[in-house]
């Protein structure tokens, strides 16, 4: 299939999209932004949210719940490395800079306010940075390069996710229509991790505590998840994202039991255990 660039009309396809039947991928222009940090506060136990404002991020735009933007730190040289401006795209020096990939969680185009919630874990870049970070600094943000538009025409909604999922999974349940009914499954260390959310009527969200277990192991959140029964002649789209070992089991499950299309479903690793930086590519 020949994939078309729409970022020169990317408002009007995401509307086009969003009225449509099939969900599709919308680029958006990528832009390198210089912001400053404005604030940062825990968000429950497990996220902790950075605030991005200044001059830089302005004209920011946020479209879809999963897209992401890349946070460009400073190689071990103390030397900045950052992409050009390339037309709507941007062009990256290589070797790629040092970077972490992020959910775009909240842009708030009043206040010129980006917030990016991190699950912070032990000897993490980001992670390390976003605690010892005070307001002021600055930090360049490449992206959002687009997102995966859905139409809010599906019958239900099963969202799945760890805690790396949970600020696409809150904005997933803040955008959709009010009159949006399914399942969201979150599974976090304890109820200390719960965050309140902000889902339709319609929605049942269930927290899976792991407690002592390792973040990343065991099969809770896909047994949870494979036991939901669809209602017969309802159509579903499936959202899922986490350690990417703890989802695989999904992928089967969606094509195999609940018969879904490829584009009925977008089911993603945002980690690996033991990988640094990992990128899912599916």
């Amino acid at each position: 299939m020949t994939r078309i660039d729409h970022r020169g009309r990317h408002l009007e396809r995401i509307a086009e999209v969003r009225a449509g039947r099939e969900p599709e991928k919308v680029g958006y222009p990528i832009h390198i932004r210089q912001t400053e940090v404005v604030r940062t506060a825990m968000v429950g136990t497990g996220l902790l949210r950075v605030t991005l404002g200044g001059p830089g991020a302005a004209g920011f735009e946020a479209h879809a719940p999963d897209e992401h933007v890349k946070l460009i730190f400073p190689e071990p040289d103390g030397s900045l490395r950052l992409p050009e401006p390339n037309g709507t795209m941007l062009k990256w020096p290589r070797p790629s800079p040092t970077s972490r990939e992020y959910t775009v969680r909240r842009y708030d185009p009043v206040a010129g306010e980006i917030d990016i919630d991190i699950a912070p874990h032990e000897n993490g870049l980001a992670s390390d940075w976003a605690r010892s970070v005070r307001p002021g600094a600055v930090v360049h943000v490449a992206g959002p390069p687009g997102g995966l538009i859905v139409p809010h025409h599906y019958d239900r909604y099963l969202l799945a996710g760890d805690i790396t999922a949970l600020p696409a999974i809150a904005r997933w349940l803040e955008e959709l229509p009010r009159t949006a009914k399914g399942w969201a499954f979150i599974e976090v260390a304890d109820a200390g991790e719960e965050i309140e959310l902000s889902e339709p009527d319609g929605f049942e969200v269930h927290w899976l505590h792991r407690g002592e277990r390792p973040a990343g192991t065991g099969d809770a959140l896909a047994g949870a998840v494979t036991a939901v029964t669809v209602p017969a002649g309802e159509r579903v789209y499936l959202w899922a994202a986490g350690e990417a070992g703890q989802i695989k089991p999904l992928r089967r499950w969606a094509r195999d039991a609940l018969g879904l299309a490829k584009a009925d479903h977008d089911i993603t690793g945002y980690w690996k255990r033991g990988v640094a930086d990992f990128d899912d590519d599916h």
